[in-house]
């Protein structure tokens, strides 16, 4: 039972890391990533890009969809 209570503890420790950046990724996205609209250039574009590529290989893991789907 302790080698159980040791992997929950070490499970709710990395889902409070992942709940963190979560969190921190929708106040930056609410704050339009700190971008001024009257400055949006394609670099902006290019960042956005490369982080929605990031988050799609994310969830398409946690979801078991594009190259992990089953």
């Amino acid at each position: 039972m302790a080698k159980n209570e040791k992997a929950l503890a070490a499970f709710a420790a990395k889902k409070a890391e992942i709940d963190t950046m979560l969190a921190r990724l929708q106040a930056l996205s609410d704050d339009h990533l700190n971008a001024d609209p009257d400055e949006i250039n394609w670099g902006h574009v290019g960042d956005l890009s490369h982080y929605a590529d990031l988050l799609e290989h994310i969830t398409d893991a946690a979801f078991q969809e594009g190259e992990y789907a089953e």
